[in-house]
């Protein structure tokens, strides 16, 4: 459970101020006097590198010596109205979401990382009906936010609206691969970029376990790869701001409008890398149990699945590389192709004989999703598409990855898209709206890779430098 040890002495004034600060905030914990323990002592010493400094205080495991009150309202999420914690994990992209707005509204939270932290998991459980979701916010024990947007935490805490007057030469909407190196390249010509991100900086190559295409990577995360990414645009001068759904895009003159869910933003140019989301198969069950059981992202989730059996429905890379890697921490993985053979590159194919624990079944349809008697997966029926012979895989989890739909639809009254929802665009990735320029996973033609992400991002920027001269 979620615990607090101070070690201190009842003559020590700063052990005198923070048990009051504790108390005043109704926080409970554990007082150990350090007069009276020698083991205490020799802990305390042994944190501080030898010295004996009190108020030593450990919060789930963490010590903060002689912390301030300022410093404990920081570790304990307490506000002047309300206290915050947020159980969560450092491979959620909407934790890193949640996270990222309270710290621009220097807001103070408590983070609970479920991954550190077992006893954790009962309790979001609990409050989410037997479901894993993350983050779950706890506001003064009283109001609960599971998977909040930016404005329904916005509103929950009752944060004013800030209006944006800001002209910005060049607004990109999309924090992926594309949309980073974008602004990466017009910084760096001193064209002043905001990029705004619905939900976490990095796009699907954020939620990728293992990249080994990238040039200059032999092999990296998806995560660590996206985080460099994001360090250098900042490096270079680049606004960001997660949590922005945009909504629409006017234009006033010269100027572009966009209108996000909470404020607009003014740009002198626009740049569209609002990249694609998962297909959906359209089974019975599948909306039922999505989150459920279903997902259709292997690191955001995959870690649910540890020691457990899974099943990956889909015959691309995005299918290949994420079995392969959730092979690596799950006892099976059972992957279904609609195809007598797989569409994903001979690395990914050769690499799976050398996978013990993944069982492949070939030319089977996906008919259904199964749920027991929780409203949690338990199994996926599937068909033969010669004999059509039927037959119940169970399993606790399973992984689609079977395409990509363009995230574009906020945008199909504005500019020209093709009959499947891909931007058009002609030379240095200009759209049918001048000052419009377009790049990644949503444009026409796009290959769906990290690095040609960065090179459609390259290649924008110019188009922005051409249209701003």
């Amino acid at each position: 459970m979620n615990t607090i040890v101070l070690y201190g002495a009842d003559w020590c004034p700063d052990c005198r101020r923070a048990k009051a600060f504790l108390k005043e905030n109704n926080i409970k914990y554990e007082f150990i006097d350090v007069d009276l323990d020698q083991e205490a002592t020799k802990k305390v010493e042994s944190i501080n590198n030898g010295k004996r400094i009190i108020p030593t205080i450990i919060i789930n495991g963490k010590s903060h010596t002689n912390p301030d009150n300022y410093s404990l309202a920081a570790a304990l999420g307490i506000n002047e109205d309300y206290r915050i914690i947020l159980y969560g994990a450092d491979w959620c992209p909407d934790c890193r979401k949640s996270k990222s707005f309270l710290n621009d509204n220097n807001i103070n939270y408590q983070f609970i990382d479920i991954d550190q932290h077992e006893w954790s998991i009962p309790i979001i459980t609990k409050i989410n009906n037997g479901k894993r979701k993350v983050p779950t916010i706890v506001i003064n024990d009283d109001m609960i936010l599971v998977e909040p947007e930016n404005e329904e935490l916005r509103q929950a805490l009752n944060l004013e609206e800030v209006k944006e007057e800001k002209v910005f030469d060049t607004i990109i909407i999309g924090g992926g691969a594309a949309g980073l190196t974008t602004s990466i390249y017009a910084q760096r010509d001193r064209f002043d970029t905001l990029i705004l991100e619905k939900k976490t900086i990095g796009g699907n190559a954020f939620l990728t376990g293992k990249i080994e295409n990238y040039p200059g990577f032999t092999s990296i995360s998806g995560p660590n790869l996206m985080d460099k990414m994001e360090e250098q645009a900042r490096t270079y001068g680049a606004t960001i701001k997660t949590g922005e759904d945009v909504v629409s895009i006017e234009k006033d003159r010269d100027l572009f409008i966009i209108k996000t869910a909470t404020k607009d933003y003014l740009g002198k140019s626009v740049v569209l890398s609002t990249g694609s989301t998962y297909r959906q198969l359209g089974i019975p069950g599948e909306s039922e149990l999505v989150g459920s059981g279903v997902h259709f992202c292997a690191t955001c989730d995959g870690a649910f699945y540890r020691d457990k059996d899974i099943i990956v429905i889909g015959g691309g890379n995005s299918a290949l590389e994420e079995g392969i890697f959730l092979a690596s921490f799950c006892n099976s993985v059972k992957i279904i192709h609609i195809k007598s053979e797989f569409s994903a590159s001979e690395t990914y194919v050769e690499k799976l004989d050398s996978v013990k624990n993944i069982t492949t079944y070939m030319n089977k349809t996906s008919l259904e999703f199964i749920a027991n008697e929780d409203g949690l997966f338990k199994a996926l029926k599937i068909e033969d598409n010669e004999t059509k012979e039927q037959e119940l895989l169970t399993a606790d989890g399973v992984f689609i990855f079977i395409g990509l739909i363009p995230n574009t639809k906020s945008f199909a009254n504005f500019i020209d898209l093709n009959e499947r929802g891909f931007i058009k665009t002609t030379g240095l990735a200009q759209t049918s709206e001048e000052g419009i320029f377009a790049a990644g996973d949503c444009r026409e033609g796009a290959i769906a890779q990290v690095a040609a992400a960065t090179g459609e991002g390259v290649l924008a920027s110019y188009g922005i430098k051409d249209y701003l001269k």
